[in-house]
């Protein structure tokens, strides 16, 4: 198998790219729209197809790629149901995804937002913003629910096996990768925090409203392509 993990510093987002080698299909999940000359030249220098773009949900911080990469190779765009509309498959929990001989196996863990979606892929799991190195996504936007994101975590996620990998869409302090085991006894919002506690947790951030949040929510309901995109793509 063919992994590369990729890195946006405008919105510290996480795109990572999987090939076959026998069949060279490739999938792209969480791809961001500045850096789609950057994705498909790596994918022709590896010798890959572009069949599939996974979306883990419907962002606020970066507008997706996956439109354009449709456009101009006609991969399939995958997202989870109560998404974006435009995407050619909108899968639900239970599901999988063909690349190939690879399976990703959807599992619906939302709470960050009401689509959200992670995809397992052997040992490994894609968790978008649901689970975070030792933090999680946020819950008050986009049909957020704390309660309902601890559940997708603790009954879905930290139910996989402790060396489970978990590799998620965003880091803000320099991680590239964790595990379930690890975030299960180390998560400082989850470890030692029941329900009732993660919830008071998550409705005291008070965090900032995303800078392209206005903008990247309606483009990301349209596959990105109610934005401009990058000069070239």
């Amino acid at each position: 198998m063919i992994f590369r993990q990729l890195f946006d510093a405008e919105s510290s987002t996480y795109t990572y790219l999987v090939g076959e080698e026998g069949t060279r299909q490739a999938v792209l999940i969480d791809p961001v729209l500045e850096q789609v000359e950057r994705d498909l030249r790596l994918v022709d220098e590896l010798g890959l197809v572009l069949t599939h773009v996974l979306d883990t949900h419907v962002h606020a911080d970066h507008v997706t790629a996956s439109g354009v990469l449709r456009e101009r190779t006609h991969c399939t765009v995958v997202g989870g149901v109560g998404g974006a509309a435009c995407a050619n498959v909108q899968v639900r929990h239970g599901d999988s995804v063909r690349v190939g001989p690879l399976t990703f196996q959807v599992l619906a863990t939302p709470g960050h937002t009401d689509d959200s979606v992670s995809y397992l892929l052997g040992d490994r799991v894609f968790t978008g913003d649901a689970l975070l190195v030792r933090g999680n996504g946020r819950t008050d936007f986009q049909n957020g629910d704390a309660g309902q994101l601890y559940d997708s975590i603790t009954r879905v996620l930290f139910a996989l096996p402790d060396a489970t990998r978990v590799y998620p869409a965003h880091d803000y302090k320099g991680h590239t990768v964790t595990s379930i085991g690890e975030e299960t006894r180390h998560n400082p919002r989850l470890a030692h925090a029941d329900r009732e506690a993660f919830i008071h947790i998550m409705e005291n951030l008070h965090l900032p409203q995303p800078k392209k949040i206005d903008i990247a929510v309606p483009a990301n309901r349209a596959c990105g392509r109610a934005a401009s995109p990058p000069q070239g793509a």
